[in-house]
């Protein structure tokens, strides 16, 4: 993988992560694991921290979705 490409995490694999470090595993190690940094760690936690499994994949669909649409909006609102 190139260095300037982001890896994307599946809603289960950010999951197991928060869950690993719930579990007893130290921040660090479970960064180093996975390759992620602390800052996108600790963001996902704030985020997705305490979320069933279900709660987190329809919370990023809204999310891709939301997105979407506001690239839509912004498409029209540049053809007016």
């Amino acid at each position: 993988m190139e260095e300037n490409m982001k890896k994307r995490f599946s809603e289960d694999q950010i999951h197991k992560i928060l869950k690993e470090s719930e579990s007893g595993a130290s921040t660090s190690d479970v960064c180093r694991k996975y390759g992620i940094s602390g800052n996108t760690f600790y963001r996902w936690r704030s985020k997705y921290g305490g979320l069933e499994l279900s709660d987190l994949k329809r919370m990023k669909t809204l999310e891709e979705e939301n997105s979407k649409l506001k690239k839509l909006y912004a498409e029209l609102a540049l053809r007016k």
